[in-house]
């Protein structure tokens, strides 16, 4: 059993993005990004392998095609940093975005029954991210399943036209 002194540093106590690389969106975006930053820091598993600090801040900037996450200790020491590229999650959202189309257009006018294939779809998808999303972590961030399907909700906020 782990101890629960180390569970509690094993966490994200903040999550900012940076303004100048990722900017600011319109209010739905904005708002998008608060429900999952909230989400992610409100519950997480979250640490650095063979590092011992904890609880951590983590600072999202956008270079390119890349997220860099920035992770600092509670004090503001710096951590590492972390480049991961977007690229190989292209497919899943466009595919994501395709069907979150598809269920806001089928709530209008579609029957229960379609619409809950449409949105099992969706979180299939979803999962799918966050699963290549902890297999690109891996070995350089820890976290669980839970975790990076937070993760994941918020690079698919960062994404999201509106």
């Amino acid at each position: 059993m782990e101890d629960p002194a180390l569970s509690s540093r094993k966490r994200l106590m903040s999550v900012t993005l940076d303004d100048a690389s990722i900017g600011r969106g319109n209010p739905d975006q904005e708002h998008e990004r608060a429900i999952a930053i909230y989400d992610l820091v409100e519950e997480n598993c979250f640490g650095v392998p063979d590092h011992e600090g904890g609880p951590y801040e983590l600072n999202i900037a956008l270079h390119e095609a890349k997220l860099a996450f920035e992770i600092r200790e509670a004090e503001g020491d710096a951590v590492m940093t972390h480049i991961l590229s977007l690229t190989p999650f292209r497919r899943i959202l466009k595919d994501y975005f395709m069907v979150c189309e598809s269920y806001y257009a089928a709530i209008r006018t579609a029957t229960p029954n379609q619409i809950e294939a449409i949105d099992m779809g969706r979180r299939g998808l979803h999962n799918d991210g966050a699963r290549l999303l902890a297999e690109r972590l891996k070995g350089k961030i820890d976290c669980d399943f839970d975790t990076a399907r937070r993760i994941f909700t918020l690079v698919t906020a960062l994404h999201w036209k509106g």
